[in-house]
């Protein structure tokens, strides 16, 4: 699976068909699609079939809102007419009759169910408030882990794939603070939004993943390890019904999520043309707040991000910043909370190891040391070594650099 050059590109390389589309959404409220009669069952058929996008579903929801009790009959018996008088091509049709069908329904609950997914609607009362109040929030979200976590304060960290250690150390300390009273929300790819979830995962308010691919599928590949222990202890969740082919203007429209989900997003690094600040963008057309973290004004990694201030963008310099932006709408911190964090300062020790841990940790503490080096030094299997080394790093003793070498903190 390679998205590399079209998960970077954004709105900016090809995929304007979507946003123009996308804008063209009429608003519709949860009253209005209550209204209109269409049911849970026929939402999610709806967005499985193939070809019928958001726009679609619309046409559908608004002909239900103009023909009181249409969409209230059994669906099951239209004909290919009675889906066009809705607005549906032809193929659309074709694709909705087939997943609207009993064994289509029966499928997508069983292959859920066996995979551990769990689905939310636009229609369900557990659906995140605060992505219902966007222009075009997703009708349907597939989730695996914690869901509890979508209805806590949140903020979004995102930035460039590109990282530098600084903008990787400051995503991940800024994350780990912000965490003590907020669910970070990112998009689980390489750089910033990495460093983001890892910093996240060792407060107590977690974070949330947002993926362009299905639920169940980890994108890109390298994080695998991550995705896991945010299944464990966050949360991953996604609009791509799983199973479904992954085309390049998923990932930039995964962003609107990531804003949506987030009362502010808070930009690290991002270069002129970074997907990151379609994210920050979108926050602005939602009207929601944008930090920014400053760096160096000649850096190109930088630039893309800096001229946010232009724009109203206020800066951060820790999580303290996000904690007085949002003191109204945060819980109090509890007492023990600062002191819990200071065990996991950077240069404090480390203080439960397991022994695979504590064999690793020796052997970067005598200096730092590539990944190839610990696979032959300890003798330890690719995948467990690769499981202790990012335990290591949410247990903020070690640090990954480029090239993959590790070092103590």
């Amino acid at each position: 699976m390679s998205y590399g050059r079209e998960e970077r590109s954004g709105k900016t390389m090809g995929n304007d068909h979507a946003w123009k589309a996308r804008k063209n959404r009429p608003r519709l409220t949860l009253e209005d699609v209550r209204n209109s009669g269409i049911t849970r069952g026929l939402l999610l058929a709806l967005h499985e079939a193939e070809g019928v996008g958001d726009l679609a579903i619309c046409h559908v929801v608004q002909y239900g809102i103009n023909h009181p009790l249409r969409l209230r009959s059994d669906v099951g018996t239209f004909r290919e007419r009675d889906w066009r008088e809705m607005g549906l091509a032809p193929s659309q049709c074709e694709a909705v009759i087939a997943s609207i069908g009993p064994e289509a329904h029966r499928r997508r609950i069983r292959r859920c169910r066996d995979r551990g997914i769990g689905i939310m609607t636009f229609l369900d009362e557990r659906y995140p408030p605060l992505l219902r109040e966007i222009a075009d929030p997703p009708w349907i979200l597939y989730y695996r882990g914690n869901w509890e976590l979508a209805h806590k304060p949140a903020v979004a960290i995102v930035g460039t794939r590109q990282a530098t250690a600084y903008g990787r150390k400051i995503a991940e300390d800024l994350a780990a603070g912000c965490a003590r009273r907020v669910t970070i929300v990112s998009g689980l790819a390489r750089g910033i939004d990495s460093a983001a979830h890892r910093g996240a995962l060792r407060g107590e308010c977690r974070t949330i993943a947002v993926l362009a691919t299905p639920v169940d599928v980890c994108y890109p590949p390298e994080n695998q390890l991550l995705y896991d222990h945010i299944v464990k202890d966050g949360l991953i969740l996604s609009e791509t019904p799983p199973e479904a082919v992954i085309h390049p203007a998923k990932f930039p429209m995964r962003n609107r999520i990531i804003a949506g989900l987030s009362m502010g997003v808070v930009v690290v690094e991002a270069a002129r043309r970074s997907g990151a600040l379609i994210t920050a963008d979108l926050a602005i057309d939602y009207d929601r707040d944008v930090f920014v973290v400053p760096g160096p004004i000649s850096s190109p990694r930088s630039s893309g991000a800096l001229e946010y201030f232009r724009k109203g963008a206020e800066p951060v310099l820790d999580e303290s910043d996000i904690f007085q932006a949002y003191k109204h709408r945060l819980p109090k911190e509890r007492r023990n909370s600062r002191a819990s964090d200071k065990v996991t300062e950077p240069y404090s020790k480390p203080r439960i190891l397991s022994n695979d841990e504590r064999a690793i940790y020796d052997l970067i503490a005598d200096q730092p040391r590539s990944i190839d080096e610990l696979a032959e030094q300890s003798g330890m299997q690719f995948g467990l070594l690769q499981s202790v080394l990012l335990s290591l790093m949410i247990k903020r003793t070690i640090q990954q650099q480029p090239g993959s070498i590790y070092k103590v903190l």
